[in-house]
């Protein structure tokens, strides 16, 4: 269900002179990392103008970011509630992760492309019979070490609460790896979550549009909460209620200041 707020905002949801301001300015910061990025892909490198537009791109946006808690390097696979296409911008750039992804994402027009370059892993949840395959995509992808993002939720929700956790999502990580550790993170942009979110029946360009055309910063803390414990590592079922259990601990710590303000109001 979609707040009344917006659903009439996307219902209006239309181009501004703001929106083409900042999408200009996100094409053009697009072309002049690409040349770099192609030059360290001609040779074999990791690029680092992946990060360096993902960041760009989500200053652009009006993302304005901070982080808390300690954020694990390499060898993680972050499990995080998923809000909106900022959050790809906001945990690209700040955590440098790579994406699982539904697979609709890949024959997308130029972000296809721009996900390919970020190594992002793509999984179809209705082909049953590709779930190993797609596992072992996922699994492969953490044993080089570098970190990868999966929303558990398996689409966009709230902001200010969770959907279900599906634990199928998980099976790429039992037995777990060597070294590997799962670290949950909440996404909080506080408030205005509910106005950032991408629910239905907003389509995906509606929120874009809406987005792009917001007067004010959109305010985002990211939360890198505690690595979940070995002893839950080896059951998809058990990393997924531990996962999301750290998670709603963590939005119920954070709204408890504000109820507290609004009462001594």
């Amino acid at each position: 269900m979609v707040s009344p707020s917006i659903a009439s905002a996307t219902d209006r949801a239309s181009i501004t002179w703001r929106s083409v301001a900042r999408l200009t300015l996100m094409v053009l910061a697009l072309l002049f990392l690409i040349v770099p990025h192609l030059c360290y892909r001609a040779v074999g490198r990791p690029s680092p103008m992946v990060m360096a537009f993902l960041n760009a791109a989500g200053w652009i946006a009006g993302l304005r970011v901070r982080t808390t808690g300690t954020r694990l390097r390499r060898d993680v696979l972050f499990a995080s509630n998923h809000v909106s296409w900022l959050d790809i911008l906001a945990l690209g750039g700040a955590a440098r992760s790579a994406f699982v992804s539904k697979a609709e994402v890949k024959g997308t027009p130029l972000v296809g492309w721009l996900a390919d370059q970020n190594h992002t892993i793509y999984v179809q949840r209705d082909a049953k019979r590709e779930i190993h395959a797609q596992a072992d995509n996922l699994r492969g992808a953490l044993a080089r070490g570098r970190p990868v993002t999966l929303f558990p939720e398996g689409t966009t929700g709230p902001g200010d609460g969770l959907l279900p956790f599906r634990a199928s999502l998980f099976q790429a990580v039992v037995p777990p790896l060597p070294n590997l550790r799962i670290q949950p993170v909440f996404l909080d942009y506080g408030a205005e979550a509910n106005d950032i979110a991408w629910l239905d029946p907003e389509s995906g360009l509606g929120n874009f549009k809406r987005l792009l055309a917001r007067k004010r910063p959109i305010a985002l803390t990211i939360h890198y909460l505690d690595p979940l414990p070995a002893e839950v590592t080896h059951d998809r079922k058990a990393i997924s209620e531990s996962a999301r259990a750290a998670i709603a601990r963590e939005i119920a710590a954070t709204a408890r200041p504000s109820a507290a303000a609004l009462h001594r109001l």
